[in-house]
């Protein structure tokens, strides 16, 4: 397995794809909203490389070593020299098809040699936990991690890459298939729980009415007071985690608005009635540790001999992190060692078990590791 990492800018990113100095098979590309070349990129990458597979999103920041930057391409080269790679993709017209994009995905690239999914989804128009749920009911067994496409912090358009297709409303996925692919994974997020849990007894997809017969907003105000409001970088500071039974380990989701007339909150994703939540904090140092703990987890599954590290981390985090946000970087990069590339992208919501031989999930504000090489 040979790996290039590059982060290209828009003035130089010509002379700058002329570093990868072999044949690439594979190419992650995660761009810039506001990279303005991407579809030239595309189209000069498959000029050079005519079989290559091209796959990958918009951000909300990207990862290219341990720099978190933007208005650029994290790309990365890969060649494999023994496993094999298959790109698929399916089309989501809207969030209530998100469950059949993930059977169907998942029923295009099912094999039995089938060790791994790499996907990336529409951030908008695609709901996460939905797609997952879709992914796992054909393949219950295979490790999937990715992530959903960002648009910085404007939430207003996202778009997926697939070979030549730059566009919304698609997800795509790469299948990676034989024994010669060693891989692990793992995704925490650094948030802790506070007072007690909660019943939703009322809800609608991702917008959440009453928690224990009460209205939403009145409980969340309740601990955080009445200067929250829809555009309070407090309201980011304080999720929700979320379990559908009390055997479920909970995720987390992020609150996108407040709704002071309904007295109402919407979520990143859908809030079932009878799920059980809780308030969340954090802090900038616990949020760290939590990359920390993803880092660790990971290359507990995985010999010295990784060579590729991809990091989806959330938007939030990022926000929350503001100038510190490259230390979560960082402290991954102190715990995987010099030697693998590290690429990611901040995104809209993260895709991926919480450990090894666990269930994919959909994750918010979580910092999702995965780590490849080839033996």
């Amino acid at each position: 397995m040979i790996v290039k990492q590059l982060s290209l800018k828009e003035t130089t990113w010509h002379n700058s794809i002329q570093n990868i100095d072999f044949v690439p098979n594979i190419v992650l590309l995660f761009v810039s909203p506001l990279f303005n070349a991407k579809t030239d990129l595309v189209y000069q990458l498959l000029k050079m490389y005519p079989e290559v597979k091209l796959l990958g999103c918009s951000t909300a920041g990207e990862i290219s070593g341990i720099t978190v930057t933007d208005e650029t391409v994290s790309l990365t080269a890969i060649q494999f020299e023994k496993v094999q790679h298959k790109l698929e993709t399916v089309e989501v017209e809207n969030r209530d098809q998100s469950f059949d994009a993930g059977v169907g995905l998942a029923q295009k690239l099912k094999s039995q040699d089938l060790r791994h999914i790499l996907l990336f989804s529409d951030g908008l128009n695609v709901n996460g936990a939905d797609l997952v749920s879709g992914l796992r009911s054909v393949l219950p067994d295979t490790g999937i991690t990715g992530g959903l496409a960002g648009d910085g912090l404007n939430f207003k358009e996202t778009f997926v890459i697939s070979n030549s297709l730059i566009s919304d409303g698609i997800v795509v996925g790469l299948g990676l298939y034989g024994d010669d692919l060693k891989i692990s994974y793992s995704s925490k997020s650094g948030w802790d729980g506070f007072g007690i849990e909660r019943l939703v007894t009322k809800s609608e997809n991702n917008v959440l009415y009453e928690l224990d017969g009460l209205p939403a907003l009145q409980v969340y105000k309740s601990f955080l007071g009445d200067n929250v409001t829809s555009l309070s970088s407090l309201a980011l500071r304080f999720p929700l985690s979320i379990r559908i039974n009390k055997t479920e380990e909970p995720v987390v989701r992020t609150v996108l608005d407040l709704d002071e007339e309904q007295q109402s909150l919407t979520f990143t994703d859908r809030i079932p009635e009878g799920a059980l939540v809780r308030l969340m904090n954090s802090n900038v140092n616990r949020l760290i540790d939590g990359a920390k703990d993803s880092a660790k987890e990971a290359t507990n599954a995985i010999n010295k001999n990784a060579e590729l590290a991809i990091l989806i981390s959330c938007a939030g985090r990022r926000l929350m992190l503001k100038q510190l946000v490259e230390e979560e970087v960082e402290v991954v990069r102190d715990i995987i060692g010099e030697k693998p590339e590290i690429t990611g992208l901040y995104s809209y919501g993260e895709i991926g078990p919480f450990r090894e031989f666990a269930p994919c999930q959909f994750h918010n504000q979580t910092m999702t590791i995965t780590i490849l090489s080839e033996c």
